[in-house]
């Protein structure tokens, strides 16, 4: 299944090389944004496709995988998941993934996983660790947001932390909206740093109508149905004052409006990501 959604990937941009460039190394960062093209990184955030099998790690990044989690929000032979008990952590298979991951080049990514995967995680890899699209618990308790210890951890490590625009930025029954998203972001800057913060919307680019939202809530009955949905699920993916394709911009525009640089605007918005990949890609 893995392999067959990466053809339809390539074969997809294959046929739109006008409007799409796949991300396989550093520099092909500069050359989209030269060419006006959006670049796609391929990322697993589940970890369904390498079983327990060490070895898939290096077939998949020959297929373009840049980007792996350990677990999606349950546990798998790599470690737990955010929706497991506190308790359970990496495995010592998990440990030898993330070894390999180090070293041929693929970026770990915990946002999904339990607190202590998470720390033990960020702990054992020699190369930057990412969680690419989280909250901060300190702002929000929720079992997908983080710890302040793990995010001072990720930063000391020289990695990067994605804020989302997920509902669980804030407490149900509330559509949380730009400034709650900002109170994430704040906390996190304090915490790590302007240079270890992105954005890691995990929205769509477009602009949700009601034909989206009525998808989105039948996609998320499914996931309830399955097991996987996390608490407080129960409201759209998407945040109402930032739903346009110009998103990034109005994140923009509040961070300058709260005295941040233009300079550290531009490493929130893309630039510390692309030095973090540039360093663990590089073997």
């Amino acid at each position: 299944m893995a392999v067959a959604d990466i053809a339809a990937a390539e074969q997809l941009m294959e046929k739109r090389a006008d409007l799409f460039l796949k991300v396989r190394t550093p520099g092909d960062f500069e050359r989209a944004r030269k060419e006006q093209k959006l670049g796609i990184i391929y990322s697993f955030e589940s970890a369904n496709m390498l079983e327990d099998k060490i070895e898939r790690i290096e077939l998949f990044r020959g297929l373009g995988v840049r980007v792996m989690q350990l677990s999606y929000n349950r546990r798998t032979p790599f470690g737990a998941g955010c929706l497991d008990n506190e308790t359970e952590g990496l495995t010592e298979l998990g440990r030898k993934a993330i070894a390999k991951m180090n070293e041929i080049g693929v970026a770990l990514d915990l946002s999904h996983s339990n607190t202590k995967t998470t720390a033990e995680g960020i702990a054992v890899s020699t190369k930057p660790p990412l969680i690419t699209h989280a909250g901060c618990r300190a702002v929000y308790m929720h079992p997908r947001n983080k710890e302040d210890r793990e995010l001072k951890a990720l930063a000391d490590k020289g990695g990067v932390v994605g804020i989302y625009m997920l509902p669980y930025i804030a407490a149900s029954p509330k559509q949380p909206m730009l400034e709650d998203y900002m109170k994430h972001l704040d906390h996190a800057l304090k915490i790590c740093g302007e240079d270890h913060v992105g954005v890691g919307s995990d929205v769509p680019f477009f602009q949700v109508d009601d034909s989206d939202l009525e998808e989105m809530k039948k996609a998320t009955e499914k996931r309830k149905a399955d097991g996987i949905a996390a608490p407080g699920e129960d409201r759209p993916t998407y945040i109402p004052d930032l739903n346009t394709p110009r998103k990034m911009e109005l994140v923009a525009d509040a961070l300058l409006k709260r005295g941040q640089k233009s300079g550290v605007v531009e490493k929130i918005l893309g630039d510390n990501f692309k030095r973090v990949f540039g360093e663990i890609w590089t073997v």
